[in-house]
């Protein structure tokens, strides 16, 4: 793996797009100022936001950008072109620019192509966005380049081919989609591999999901390790694969923050009997049928309709995966009291352009419409 850094990067990384809130739906400042102070007391040190993260880039000047040392940290942004973000090559490059007077950090240690797949690649190609990285490490506002990417192996194959300068890729794997075809977390990663690139981990909890999964496979997990949350063996899984740099945990309030602490600080790999533990759950798992919504809320920035898609879909899980149909109502009750039910879709499909997951959104919509709107 390339080395970057005179000393080894830790292990765990501080992701800043789930931060935690206040009733205002503003982030909650105070809060997380106390987990970035955490965070680096043990002795961890790197971050991850993006120019799409609503509030988050401003919250991280305030966080950690006017607070510490610029050297004490490494700070990870991300340029996005997806038409749902950018409406030209101007507006896209301008972005970096916009980045940089938010946070206010001067330069940015790793500058990531945002969310690229077979869909959008076209728009990072068209716009000139792997020259413009390039050029903007010549000018020293960025350190090192890549990309984040969901989407097929075999389209990875092809960017990292093209562009074998790359020098970073961001993934989403998690033991959930270490087999999942629509994902392939397990293919992907075997690319970086075979092309020697470092990899940052997303989504490991899978949106939460693995924070507080189906009850059998937390039983199977508890039983195992009474003493153990269940967050922590799906980060130690991706953190023990061994061309993993960096795990992006998007923390939301300080006990996350203190269960992450607890055993990433001090990192250890999984033991043998405990891989057995995580490909038994790893059976259970994909068996369930489910939304694989991770909760980014990319879709809802253009929908007219402003439907809380990813809301309802938490409520639409909470039938799929718990048989809990009582719950997912009045979960879904609450998300449409005051915003469009998901019988508004109006089939524009500007969700399903956003969707890093490539979720049939409409479809799921219509679902849970017939579903939970009886």
């Amino acid at each position: 793996m390339p080395v970057f850094f005179e000393k080894e990067m830790p292990k765990l990384g501080f992701g800043l797009m789930r931060l935690p809130r206040l009733e205002d739906n503003t982030i909650d400042i105070e809060q997380t100022k106390v987990m970035t102070d955490m965070f680096l007391k043990a002795g961890l040190r790197y971050f991850d936001t993006a120019y799409v993260y609503q509030g988050s880039e401003e919250a991280t000047k305030k966080a950690l950008v006017d607070r510490y040392p610029r050297e004490s940290y490494y700070l990870t942004s991300k340029l996005n072109a997806g038409s749902w973000a950018a409406k030209d090559e101007e507006s896209a490059k301008k972005e970096l620019e916009i980045s940089l007077e938010r946070t206010g950090a001067g330069y940015f240690d790793f500058y990531l192509l945002h969310a690229l797949s077979k869909d959008n690649l076209d728009n990072y190609e068209r716009y000139g966005l792997f020259d413009f990285v390039k050029e903007a490490k010549a000018k020293g506002l960025i350190r090192h380049y890549g990309i984040s990417f969901h989407d097929q192996p075999e389209v990875l194959e092809e960017i990292l081919t093209k562009h074998p300068d790359l020098e970073v890729v961001q993934l989403q794997i998690n033991y959930a989609d270490w087999e999942n075809p629509a994902v392939a977390s397990r293919r992907c990663y075997e690319v970086c591999v075979k092309h020697n690139k470092p990899v940052i981990v997303m989504e490991p909890v899978k949106g939460g999901t693995l924070a507080n999964p189906p009850v059998k496979v937390a039983e199977t997990l508890k039983n195992a390790a009474p003493d153990k949350s269940l967050a922590s063996w799906a980060i130690r899984f991706v953190a023990s694969l061994d061309q993993v740099m960096v795990v992006l945990s998007g923390m939301s309030n300080i006990e996350q923050m203190e269960d992450n602490l607890s055993y990433m600080a001090d990192f250890k790999p999984l033991d043998e009997d405990e891989k057995k533990v995580i490909a038994e759950v790893q059976e259970i798992l994909a068996s369930v049928d489910q939304i694989p919504c991770t909760g980014c809320s990319y879709c809802t920035k253009g929908c007219p309709m402003q439907i809380r898609i990813p809301d309802i879909f938490t409520a639409m899980n909470r039938y799929l995966i718990f048989d809990r149909m009582d719950d997912a109502k009045k979960r879904y009750a609450n998300v449409t009291k005051e915003n469009s039910p998901a019988s508004a879709c109006i089939h524009c499909l500007q969700c399903e352009d956003a969707c890093p997951q490539h979720i049939h959104v409409t479809e799921w919509l219509e679902k849970a419409a017939a579903l939970l709107e009886a």
